[in-house]
């Protein structure tokens, strides 16, 4: 199986909470650089 990634770049830290309270389906990775 392959991963599907998110890339977040320069995200705020509102979309930073967000995104940690998301429930991602199983084989998503989420990466966040800041």
């Amino acid at each position: 199986s392959y991963k599907r990634l998110l890339d977040i770049y320069s995200s705020s830290s509102k979309t930073i909470d967000a995104l940690m309270k998301l429930e991602l389906p199983s084989g998503v990775e989420v990466e966040i650089k800041v």
